[in-house]
């Protein structure tokens, strides 16, 4: 049995908020209610998913992201340097049966990047409350982020003239927000990271080099910035990353197996475990395993979030049994691909199809690693 996270039977983080928190959000947009009621019903909505998350079997829990709009910005435009663009950043989102435009504003780097408060330290304080038989974990967006979604653009380079100031500041700020979580009783962290994922897509790469960034190795500086970020990580704290391909409304941003970044990838991040999506053909083979090594854990993500039909234990373990033969069993784990809801507005399924899903996910790890 492990010990430590990540677990056998583990999650990505989000969790589709419910009808009467998605209510006193409107209520709060609008004016109806104030910022203390809207808290209320946060806390209200995360004891009860907290709760949930236990029932289901599962060793982790997270607050659901339920105070976020969405699982990255939300903790970006608090890093003290970071603002809100005029300009919305487009995104093109598909799924099977529909094209989705998705556009959020951009960020500015205004000044010089600094860590004003330990971002979302509050809401973690709260979840290790919550929490009695459960490890708390806090999701985060990786210092790739801050990069990834505006690019040099983004940059003021009366700010920063040397690029290089910028990535050392990055990691600066990154690694003070790790140490500050780790004083708040953190021991599950999650840098969640789509960079990694869709610089594996040729079709993403040739956006990236058309923007002035060097989309072959662009790779290579994420990793040595996650690194940095992790370099004087707390003893006892555990850090893993989840990668993906895009999650919004069930539809998906890019498509490619991880072999462009896997070696690098594997080899290198100093991370404790790999969630990694693999619920269709759009995750490429598990060929790419090949390049973990001893020690480091592997989450497959087998289980879809963006249907709400249930998978069949024994293709789930099939597909265990296939990864098996790249990385050895002892090292792999079960998890959904991704977040049930990565920004506010949820995948297309139902909140008991979700929990139907969790739930099949500790029974099947129970079944092939034992309990």
């Amino acid at each position: 049995m492990r010990t430590t996270p990540p677990f056998r039977a583990d999650h990505v983080g989000s969790l589709l908020r419910p009808p009467a928190l998605l209510r006193a959000r409107d209520d709060f947009a609008a004016g109806r209610i104030g910022a203390d009621a809207l808290k209320e019903a946060e806390d209200a909505a995360i004891r009860e998913v907290v709760r949930a998350q236990e029932e289901a079997g599962l060793r982790s829990a997270t607050d659901g992201e339920f105070r976020r709009d969405s699982w990255h910005m939300d903790f970006i435009y608090r890093i003290g340097g970071v603002s809100q663009s005029k300009e919305r950043i487009k995104v093109r989102f598909e799924n099977e049966s529909e094209t989705l435009e998705f556009a959020p504003p951009g960020l500015r780097i205004g000044e010089r990047l600094r860590l004003d408060e330990t971002i979302f330290g509050d809401h973690f304080a709260f979840l290790r409350e919550q929490v009695t038989t459960a490890t708390p974990k806090l999701t985060i967006p990786s210092p790739n982020m801050v990069h990834y979604r505006g690019g040099p653009a983004s940059i003021d380079p009366g700010v920063y003239p040397d690029i290089e100031e910028f990535w050392s500041d990055l990691s600066r700020v990154y690694a003070e927000e790790v140490r500050r979580l780790g004083e708040l009783g953190c021991t599950y962290l999650q840098f969640d990271d789509t960079s990694l994922a869709y610089l594996n897509d040729p079709a993403q790469r040739a956006e990236i080099e058309a923007r002035g960034d060097d989309a072959e190795h662009l790779h290579l500086r994420y990793i040595q910035q996650i690194n940095a970020a992790l370099a004087g990580r707390p003893a006892g704290m555990s850090v893993t990353t989840h990668m993906c391909r895009g999650n919004f409304r069930s539809s998906w941003a890019a498509s490619g197996g991880y072999d462009f970044v896997a070696e690098a990838l594997f080899g290198e991040l100093a991370v404790d475990g790999f969630f990694l999506e693999y619920d269709d053909e759009r995750s490429g083979g598990f060929e790419p395993l090949r390049y973990v090594p001893p020690g480091k854990a592997v989450v497959l993500g087998l289980v879809t979030t963006k249907r709400g039909a249930l998978e069949s234990k024994d293709d789930l373990k099939r597909r265990i049994d296939e990864a098996a033969k790249f990385v050895p069993l002892d090292q792999l784990c079960l998890s959904p691909q991704c977040g049930f809801s990565s920004t506010v507005e949820g995948n297309a399924l139902t909140a008991e199809e979700q929990f139907a899903k969790l739930r099949l996910i500790v029974e099947v790890a129970e079944e092939v690693w034992g309990s």
